[in-house]
């Protein structure tokens, strides 16, 4: 299934201390082609390695990776 990216923003740790080797997460708000929306956290260096913006095309594999629709 496709999904478009309607917004990228960071996600909410309040006070908490993150792990020595942790992957900075951002949240991603998300809408199918049948108009459901849904949030997911993906890390931010994979967003930015793939070009992945708000007003994009997504989609994941069977391991949950995403990649961009071209």
């Amino acid at each position: 299934m496709k999904y478009i990216v309607k917004r990228i923003q960071e996600a909410d740790y309040g006070c908490e201390e993150r792990p020595e080797r942790y992957q900075f997460q951002v949240l991603l708000r998300l809408r199918d082609e049948t108009g459901q929306e849904i949030d997911m956290e993906v890390a931010d260096a994979e967003l930015l390695a793939k070009d992945i913006n708000e007003g994009d095309w997504i989609f994941f594999d069977k391991d949950n990776k995403i990649f961009k629709v071209e």
